[in-house]
C-alpha cells in the first residue's frame, strides 16, 4: 500500500489490501479489504494463471530432512523415463533442461504459480517440489494443489520460528489434507509421519526401512562399495531388485520414498531398477570430492541435530578408519538446537571441529559457545572460528581410509557476515585444502 501511486502508474486497477493498507490507499484506486490478503494471494495468482497446477502431475515433498535428496532422486527418475520434468527446492529451479537460482526452498504463491505456468507452457508435465513449512505457515502454497505429497520425517528444526515441535509438526501436516493433495506417502518409521497417517485425512501409502507391513518396504539391504544392493517391495507384490550408490540409511529412506513415488506417478518399475545405479544425491549431500587423495572427502548439508548424528552415522558405516568432521551452526536462527547439533557432533566422530556458518548478525564466538556448551577444547575436539581455517585443519588430520565430512552450509555458494555475503564454497575450500595437504 505504501507504493500504490508506483502501482498505479505501472497500470494497477484496484488494490487488495487489508485495513490497515485501505487506509494508506485511501481514494487512490478502488480496494478490496480482507483480513489476510496472503491467504488470497494463492488463489488469486492460480486463477490469473489458468490453474497452472491442474496441468502438471505434480509431487510435493515435506519434512524436515530429506526434502532434496527425496525430490531430486525422483526428479532424475522421471528424467531418465523421458518426461519432461520440472523442480522446484532449495538447490534451485529447473524447467525442463533449463536452470534458474532459487531464493526460498517454495516461492511467494505469486511467484510459485508463475513458474508452475512456464512449466506448463513448455510442455513440462511432471513437478516435483519441496514444501517448506515456513511455506506451509505462510499460504505460499495456497492456489496448488498436489497429486501425491509426501513425508519424510519430523524432528528439532526452525523453533524460533514455530515455538515448539508441536506446532511445528501441525503446520507440516496441513498439507495432507484435501485442500492441497489427493494422496499422501508416508515415511511410518517416523513417529510423526504415523501420527500423520493415522489421521486419516486423504488416503496414504506408507513407506518404511524397517516394516515389512508398510506399503513399502526394503526386503533386502547388502553392503556394497560406495553403496547397496537391495531388494524392495511395493504394492501389489512389486519386486525392484537393483544396486544403488549411496551412503546411509537415511538416504536409503530417501531413495525408497522416490521409488514409491515414481511407481506411483507411471513409472514402469523394470526401467527403475534398470535406473537406480545412474542415480547420485544432489548438489551438496554426501557429495564427494575426489582429487586422488587416499581417505573419502564429503560435503554434507546437514544442519538439525538429527541430520548430524545420521550423515556421521552413516559414514562410520564405510570409514575404514577416523571419522573427523567440522561443523557450525546458524546464526539468528533456533538457539535451542545447538548444543544438541554439538553433542551430536562430537558423539559421532572420532575428532570433531566446530566453527562457523553463517553468523549472519551474530557474534560468531557466542554462537560456537553455544554449541560447545559441556565441552573443552581437547585431543579429539577442536574449536575453530575461521571455517576456512577449520576445513584445513580435517585435512591436515586425515590419513589413508579415513573420512571427513563437512556439515552445514552443503551447495551453498557463500557465508553471510554482518549482512555482507561473502564467497565460500565448502566443496571448493575442502579440495583447495586436499591439494596443499595430501
Amino acid at each position: 500500500a505504501n507504493f500504490v501511486e508506483d502501482a498505479k502508474v505501472s497500470g494497477a486497477v484496484a488494490v487488495l489490501t487489508d485495513e490497515r493498507g485501505a487506509k494508506l490507499v485511501g481514494e487512490m484506486l478502488p480496494t478490496i479489504t480482507v483480513k489476510n490478503p496472503r491467504i488470497r494471494m494463492g488463489d488469486i495468482c492460480s486463477w490469473f494463471h489458468s490453474n497452472p497446477f491442474n496441468s502438471l502431475y505434480s509431487v510435493g515433498i515435506t519434512g524436515t530432512n530429506g526434502k532434496t535428496t527425496t525430490a531430486e532422486l525422483l526428479h532424475q527418475l522421471w528424467n531418465f523415463s523421458g518426461r519432461n520434468t520440472g523442480f522446484i527446492g532449495t538447490t534451485g529451479i529447473s524447467i525442463g533442461k533449463e536452470e534458474f537460482p532459487s531464493t526460498f526452498t517454495t516461492p511467494e504463491s505469486s511467484e510459485l504459480q508463475s513458474i508452475a505456468a512456464a512449466m506448463a507452457e513448455r510442455h513440462v508435465s511432471h513437478l516435483v517440489m519441496e514444501v517448506s513449512s515456513h511455506a506451509l505457515y505462510q499460504h505460499r502454497v495456497v492456489g496448488s494443489h498436489f497429486r501425491v505429497s509426501a513425508f519424510s520425517n519430523l524432528t528439532q528444526d526452525h523453533l524460533d520460528f514455530h515455538g515448539d515441535m508441536e506446532s511445528y509438526f501441525s503446520v507440516k501436516a496441513k498439507l495432507f489434507s484435501s485442500e492441497y493433495s489427493d494422496l499422501g506417502v508416508i515415511n511410518i518409521d517416523d513417529v510423526y509421519g504415523r501420527r500423520i497417517f493415522e489421521m486419516n485425512n486423504i488416503p496414504f501409502l506408507t513407506c518404511s526401512r524397517k516394516s515389512v507391513n508398510a506399503d513399502w518396504y526394503y526386503e533386502r539391504i547388502s553392503p556394497i562399495n560406495g553403496g547397496y544392493a537391495i531388494g524392495i517391495r511395493g504394492v501389489g507384490g512389486i519386486l525392484i531388485e537393483s544396486t544403488i550408490q549411496i551412503i546411509g540409511g537415511h538416504n536409503l529412506d530417501n531413495a525408497l520414498m522416490a521409488i514409491a513415488l515414481a511407481v506411483q506417478s507411471g513409472v514402469d518399475p523394470l526401467e527403475i531398477a534398470f535406473n537406480l545405479p545412474s542415480l547420485r544425491t544432489p548438489a551438496g549431500r554426501f557429495e564427494k570430492v575426489e582429487l586422488g587423495q587416499n581417505f573419502l572427502a564429503l560435503v554434507d548439508f546437514a544442519h538439525t541435530p538429527d541430520a548430524v548424528s545420521h550423515a556421521l552415522s552413516a559414514v562410520r558405516e564405510v570409514a575404514i578408519g577416523k571419522v573427523i568432521a567440522v561443523l557450525g551452526c546458524g546464526g539468528d536462527r533456533d538457539s535451542s538446537k545447538r548444543p544438541l547439533m554439538g553433542h551430536a557432533l562430537v558423539a559421532g566422530s572420532d575428532l570433531a571441529i566446530m566453527t562457523s556458518d553463517n553468523p549472519r548478525s551474530e557474534d560468531p564466538a557466542t554462537i560456537l559457545k553455544s554449541m560447545s556448551k559441556g565441552f573443552n577444547e581437547s585431543e579429539n575436539i577442536i574449536f575453530k572460528l575461521d571455517r576456512r581455517g577449520a576445513i584445513a585443519i580435517a585435512v591436515s588430520a586425515a590419513q589413508a581410509g579415513d573420512v571427513v565430512i563437512i556439515l552445514g552450509k552443503g551447495h551453498e555458494l557463500g557465508q553471510e557476515i554482518n549482512g555482507v555475503m561473502y564467497p565460500f564454497d565448502d566443496r571448493l575450500e575442502l579440495a583447495r585444502a586436499i591439494e596443499e595437504f595430501s
